[in-house]
């Protein structure tokens, strides 16, 4: 507890209520609603989903209102949230293989079988305020339509065949091959137990995929400026719908239970062998709730990075670090440790200044000696 004198909790009530009120904002304009950040605001809900380890739109927007936009006390918000949640089993791995296509783009290759689907993205976006968002304001119009675009025949020219990009390097043996793990092999559970270094991968994904986007960011980026091997190829990413299927024990078959929306990313980095394993391209996955491009690129990076020490590469730079990683790339813990400083911690300071007090007047004592010392010398 952090109370340090007599009429804090007082004060602390006073605190509450004067955020709330600056929460509101000016009164004379209309209150964001939950269902507007939802829809309106969608990447930001999408990711406090996703670090947030809890796919519920309508509740990461609550989260985000309540947090005034500040998306790391959102997903604050949502974790603890989370954890007054039964769990009541785990469901069946999901098929992206099957993903109903929003997105779906390689680098690797031009031409794919079921094409390149450009899908919603910034990508080719010119970068300039665009005013007339301003000026559109309180306006119930629809925006306009771009050409002759119809969405249900672009919705007819997607093709149901769309294997993973990947899997044509591995038709001829060209990438590692990534089975999956045993029927009866148990999935570990970073919010049920802690880490213990090494960690298998399991677990290192699903410390990724919480981690915080801006950290990931950069030491993603930092593989390619030379602080790790890295040459990575964006072999695929996808967006899309999938299903999530759960098998009741008193049924004993799969029933489907929902759709999560997903992001999918595949990078594919060269590997010029080793004395286990021949020259191939080595895979780096990345996954998250919703549309988090950026995200599930910088933890596919950062994925194959963390690979270097298995695949007998030298570890050079702080991406290919397992503990530095895992230890830092959760921003609910790195906020925790890093705004407590803002806390009273009186009777720590004055310890300290107490200290360095007594350590002043020593040297300030040993100085005085010394200079004695040298007078003595002198006469003599």
């Amino acid at each position: 507890m952090y109370v340090a004198v007599k009429g804090g909790e007082a004060a602390i009530n006073e605190a509450h209520k004067l955020l709330a009120e600056e929460r509101r904002g000016d009164k004379a304009v209309p209150e964001l609603s939950t269902t507007q950040i939802d829809e309106q605001l969608s990447l930001a809900v999408d990711r406090v989903m996703t670090e947030g380890s809890l796919f519920d739109r309508k509740l990461a927007a609550l989260a985000i209102k309540q947090a005034r936009g500040d998306l790391i006390e959102a997903i604050f918000l949502i974790r603890a949230y989370r954890t007054t949640l039964p769990r009541f089993g785990s469901s069946i791995p999901v098929d992206t293989a099957e993903m109903g296509i929003r997105r779906r783009i390689s680098a690797t290759f031009k031409d794919i079988p079921g094409g390149q689907i450009l899908g919603p993205t910034f990508d080719y976006t010119h970068r300039l305020l665009d005013f007339k968002l301003a000026a559109e304001e309180g306006s119930d119009s629809e925006a306009p339509h771009v050409g002759n675009a119809d969405l249900s025949a672009t919705d007819a020219l997607l093709d149901d065949a769309m294997p993973r990009v990947v899997d044509l390097l591995g038709h001829e043996g060209l990438i590692e091959e990534e089975r999956p793990a045993e029927d009866d092999a148990e999935v570990g559970d970073l919010t049920r137990e802690p880490m213990s270094f090494p960690v298998d991968r399991d677990i290192r994904l699903q410390n990724l995929a919480r981690g915080d986007e801006g950290f990931l960011l950069a030491l993603g980026y930092s593989t390619q400026r030379g602080y790790g091997r890295s040459h990575p190829f964006a072999g695929e990413i996808r967006l899309g719908e999938v299903a999530v299927e759960f098998i009741p024990e008193d049924l004993g078959f799969p029933i489907e239970i929902g759709e999560l929306t997903l992001t999918e990313c595949q990078m594919v980095n060269q590997f010029k062998g080793s004395a286990e394993a021949p020259p191939q391209f080595t895979r780096g996955y990345g996954l998250s709730f919703g549309h988090c491009e950026r995200k599930v690129i910088a933890m596919a990076l950062v994925d194959r990075a963390l690979k270097g020490r298995a695949l007998g590469e030298a570890v050079e730079g702080p991406a290919q670090d397992e503990e530095f990683v895992m230890e830092h790339s959760d921003n609910i813990q790195a906020t925790g440790f890093v705004e407590h400083l803002k806390l009273p911690h009186y009777v720590d300071f004055q310890s300290e200044l107490e200290l360095v007090r007594k350590m002043r007047r020593k040297a300030t004592d040993m100085s005085a000696e010394s200079a004695d010392d040298e007078i003595v010398e002198a006469a003599e």
